[in-house]
């Protein structure tokens, strides 16, 4: 049985219909704050269960059985290291035999400071004696298609992230790479540095926004301090106002490019192409 955690999340959906493919309905378990949310997954066979990262006792029943388990990364930063820490105590005492945990790409060395609750996440897992793979993920371009509305009305890409390169894939990529990982024979012990198969500067996302919308796009770089005031003045909240602005500068040091190829490698196909996720943005 394999369960996931944070499965009516963006990535959480996409790793279930990626794993459907092979894995029949029963043996998948979708492990969920609200389960009222996940009913269209329990209609097509998959096992719904409450798990709440704040209620240790959810996640004992919601792990009752399980063989592999992904912990999927909270979305609440600054929460995650005792959430995750709860998790994987659950996972020791259902006896768990394989924990797949989505890290940050080149966590242990990358400047943003977004790495720092992944770090210990690792550290956490290597203390537990548990088995574990670490899927250390890229950017997702989805993170970028989602302010095409806001380039294509005022013309420009804001950022801080210089001329640094970004080797970003699509959301569904990195989830039939954790699928491939919780269907492999004997994954545990690795660590897969995964990211785009071609990478671009912000400056070259702007002239692609550009060409796709028949649009003038221009990238303007700025000031740390500068982008998180803009972002503030766009209604972000203060903490993902930082965050966002903080992982930019942390791009132009090379904290988001790779080429190793790993997570073409490991889903068998090329990874999608950023024109392609920025062609669907630009169409609505």
């Amino acid at each position: 049985m394999i369960v996931i955690t944070g499965a009516t999340g963006q990535l959480g959906r996409l790793v279930i219909e990626s794993l459907l493919k092979t894995v029949p309905a029963s043996e998948i378990v979708a492990a969920v704050r609200s389960p009222e949310k996940a009913q269209d997954l329990a209609a097509r066979g998959v096992r719904v269960r409450q798990a709440d990262y704040n209620q240790p006792a959810t996640l004992d029943a919601a792990f009752t059985g399980a063989h592999k388990l992904l912990l999927i990364s909270s979305s609440e930063v600054g929460q995650r290291a005792p959430q995750h820490r709860t998790v994987i105590e659950a996972a020791q005492r259902a006896g768990v035999k394989l924990i797949a945990y989505t890290s940050l790409l080149h966590a242990d060395s990358s400047p943003l400071a977004l790495a720092g609750e992944h770090v210990e996440t690792e550290a956490m897992l290597r203390a537990s004696g548990l088995p574990f793979v670490l899927l250390r993920n890229g950017w997702y371009t989805e993170n970028y298609a989602a302010s095409v509305p806001a380039a294509l009305a005022h013309g420009v890409v804001l950022g801080s992230a210089g001329n640094g390169r970004i080797a970003s894939a699509a959301r569904a990529d990195y989830a039939a790479a954790a699928a491939a990982v919780l269907t492999a024979d004997n994954p545990a012990g690795k660590v897969y540095e995964l990211a785009g198969d071609t990478s671009y500067t912000l400056a070259e996302l702007a002239a692609e926004i550009a060409a796709q919308a028949d649009k003038p796009v221009a990238y303007n770089d700025m000031p740390q301090a500068a982008f998180e005031a803009a972002l503030l003045g766009f209604g972000l909240p203060a903490g993902l106002a930082s965050l966002l602005a903080d992982s930019d500068v942390g791009a132009s040091k090379g904290g988001l490019f790779d080429d190793s190829h790993q997570l073409s490698a490991l889903i068998g196909r090329p990874t999608t192409p950023m024109a392609s996720t920025i062609a669907q943005a630009v169409k609505g």
